[in-house]
């Protein structure tokens, strides 16, 4: 079946991957399984069994806010209950308790009269009383008893707050923090039986996926991949016919990627495919954060990357290891399911996963490099690749030339691209494109001549108003030289190939579900290093928008965008929500961005991590895009109760066993103040290590109020 998991991308995949050693905890073991009902023969190893996975499937999900790590979710109310200290609860339980004790013997034994059996001797006939029967009269006195002695227990209990005991200290406790089994799902909602398969008319299929699933053939990404799959026959892409017979065919491994890997080698994080989601820590418990998050998991999904993200934080906070590689997997493991295609741009090294990991690695500058980018991102209109070329390669000059009209850059390589297409049927080399900046004769008098002889005269035009510009003081022309120059290295001579004996990565294939890393040259060329992840920024906002299958989620994971951030490429991350694409930045320091970008780019991204050790210049920026709320506060004036009386100062004595405190008398003042969320001097201060900040939104708007998290957790 061809489904989305399955179509090529266009040549840019890797050789397939191995499968992997260290699958989690749910799937089979790394060896071979036989089918179901095939016995297995003597000395074979026994059969691998699915109860884990299974167990993994039924696992309650419940809907839950923004962020929050559904997988087995306990949801909490929106409110904080208003809970009595343990000590004080405890005491006034035992006190309770003794009271009732107290009145009950007295009443037992006459000390407070006869008259609480009054309405027993009232009510009841003379005969029952005065009657030969003694077991009756027993039971008769004897059931009054108990009725008064639980009406007694209940009005103490009451009093005490046993209930409340036993909800903190009881049975209801322990199986809240050890909860057991989940009940089992009821027929008709089971997931692994797949009802949606069998409502379609499809039960074949659903018994043989169930079979795979209780065998222990099927994991989590093949769940994903084949309900992928699924969606596509639901949508009318694919024909029930074809998905049926791949899945009765080759059950759990059907529609496979293009790779045919069905897991990743390894993982580090938490993720769960049924939702979509990685886990990335826990929100702590602290007033600070709202009572529903406190003590859940954090995540983070399609949902909320849509919307796309930016990590500040200095080196060594966690931006690489707690953010970008989790995500990164996820990714991966979206894409190996179909549902997903990930750029990741980082320095070499940077421990954003293995090579296997990936379907394409393109390490710049490196002469083992399997594969090539495309400088010009697959397109063959010289514009669009001028407007591309043009912001990787002075979108970071805040004022190139007179004017700061980034679009001369744009018309001075259009000038050049256009006329060299048309004469050699292809866009020019890094040599050649800084030859001809540089207005070297030779080639630009073989230019003229080639069109002189297609008889392009519009091109003609075209590379006569450059010869013209390049006599003029002003001319951009020697700034985009000098850009180029950058790339045209010894280092970084057998990448950018423009003459076809190679098919370089373009991101023209994100309309596939390819797992792409791109690895910068760091060490010697950063300057190189910066204009290759702008021109991988540009290209990716410019691809995703013309995509054909926009239901393919597509996202760009850029470790340390320092000079990367230009006015364009706010625009362009702002168009993103709508194309079903996100882009992930982190950064040292807002520093690295210029100062009238760090308000737009704060306000297009939806997802906001502030990291500790974040600096407080920095940190002003965070607290001023997380703007104020309203907040209760109290002025609270204890003074201290002087007993003048011995009676008085026993009943103190009593109150200070019980509360742990000397008798105050309270006054408190509440008033509505309006507050920041986190102040710069919080962000910068009360941070710890390992924990960040961040805010998160959705793509349908529902909003995540900053949330101080545990990364480690």
């Amino acid at each position: 079946m061809d489904s989305d998991g399955t179509r090529d991308a266009r040549g840019t995949h890797a050789n397939p991957v191995p499968r992997p050693a260290e699958p989690p905890e749910y799937a089979p073991p790394p060896r071979p399984v036989l089918p179901p009902g095939v016995p297995a023969p003597p000395g074979a190893p026994p059969r691998p069994d699915g109860s884990a996975f299974l167990a993994w499937l039924r696992t309650p999900r419940p809907e839950a806010r923004p962020g929050v790590w559904r997988f087995a979710h306990r949801p909490r109310p929106a409110e904080e209950p208003e809970q009595i200290p343990g000590r004080q609860l405890l005491s006034g339980a035992l006190i309770a308790f003794l009271v009732g004790w107290l009145i009950w013997s007295l009443l037992w034994n006459g000390y407070l009269g006869g008259w609480w059996v009054l309405p027993l001797e009232l009510f009841t006939p003379d005969s029952w009383r005065e009657g030969n029967d003694a077991v009756g009269n027993a039971v008769l006195w004897y059931g009054y008893y108990a009725l008064i002695a639980l009406a007694l227990m209940v009005f103490v209990g009451r009093l005490g707050r046993w209930g409340e005991v036993w909800r903190r200290y009881g049975p209801p406790a322990w199986y809240r923090t050890a909860p057991g089994a989940e009940p089992p799902p009821a027929p008709g909602e089971d997931p692994a039986q797949w009802p949606q398969l069998r409502a379609a008319g499809a039960p074949d299929a659903a018994d043989r996926l169930a079979a795979d699933a209780r065998a222990g053939l099927m994991r989590d990404v093949d769940y994903a991949r084949i309900s992928r799959a699924w969606q596509g026959v639901r949508s009318g892409r694919h024909g029930l016919a074809a998905f049926t017979g791949a899945v009765l065919r080759d059950g759990a491994a059907a529609c496979p990627h293009p790779s045919g890997a069905r897991d990743l080698p390894a993982r580090q994080a938490r993720h769960d495919l049924f939702t979509g989601q990685v886990r990335l820590g826990t929100t702590a418990d602290d007033p600070r954060n709202p009572y529903a998050y406190r003590g859940t998991g954090l995540a983070l999904g399609p949902d909320l990357l849509g919307t796309s993200l930016l990590a500040v934080g200095p080196a060594g906070s966690g931006k690489t290891g707690s953010i970008v590689r989790p995500l990164a997997e996820s990714l991966c493991l979206h894409a190996l399911a179909g549902r997903a295609a990930v750029v990741v741009v980082g320095a070499a090294g940077a421990g954003l996963g293995p090579a296997d990991a990936y379907d394409v690695v393109v390490r710049i500058g490196n002469p083992d490099s399997v594969h090539d980018l495309d400088l010009y991102g697959g397109t063959t209109d010289p514009d669009e690749a001028a407007a591309v070329l043009a912001e990787a390669l002075v979108g970071d000059l805040a004022d190139p030339h007179p004017g700061s009209d980034s679009r001369r850059s744009t018309t001075v390589l259009a000038q050049l691209l256009g006329p060299f297409r048309a004469v050699h049927g292809r866009f020019p080399s890094v040599p050649e494109l800084r030859q001809l900046l540089d207005g070297a004769p030779g080639p630009l008098a073989a230019l003229r001549q080639g069109l002189q002889e297609s008889g392009q005269e519009s091109l003609l035009r075209e590379l006569d108003a450059r010869e013209r510009q390049m006599g003029h003081p002003g001319d951009v022309g020697g700034v985009l030289a000098d850009r180029v120059a950058l790339l045209d290295r010894p280092a970084f001579a057998g990448f950018f190939d423009t003459s076809g004996a190679s098919r370089p990565f373009s991101l023209k294939a994100l309309d596939h579900p390819v797992r792409v890393r791109v690895d910068l040259p760091e060490r010697g060329h950063a300057d190189a290093s910066r204009i290759l992840a702008r021109l991988v920024l540009a290209q990716f906002t410019a691809s995703v928008g013309v995509r054909e299958d926009r239901s393919l989620f597509a996202c760009l994971l850029l470790d340390d965008a320092t000079g990367v951030v230009t006015p364009e490429a706010v625009r362009g991350i702002q168009r993103l929500r709508s194309a079903n694409a996100g882009v992930a930045l982190t950064l040292r320091t807002l520093d690295d961005v210029p100062r009238p970008l760090r308000g737009p780019l704060l306000g297009s991204t939806g997802c906001r991590v502030a990291l500790s050790g974040l600096t407080p210049w920095d940190g002003q920026d965070f607290a001023e895009v997380w703007g104020k709320e309203w907040t209760e506060a109290r002025d609270v004036t204890d003074r201290q109760i002087i007993a003048e009386t011995p009676a008085g100062k026993a009943v103190h004595m009593l109150r200070r066993v019980i509360t742990g405190k000397a008798p105050t008398a309270r006054a408190v003042t509440v008033r509505q103040v309006e507050r920041e969320r986190w102040s710069a001097s919080e962000l910068a201060h009360a941070v710890p290590p390992g924990h960040a900040v961040l805010s998160l939104t959705t793509v349908q708007g529902e909003h995540a109020p900053p949330l101080l998290v545990d990364l480690r957790g």
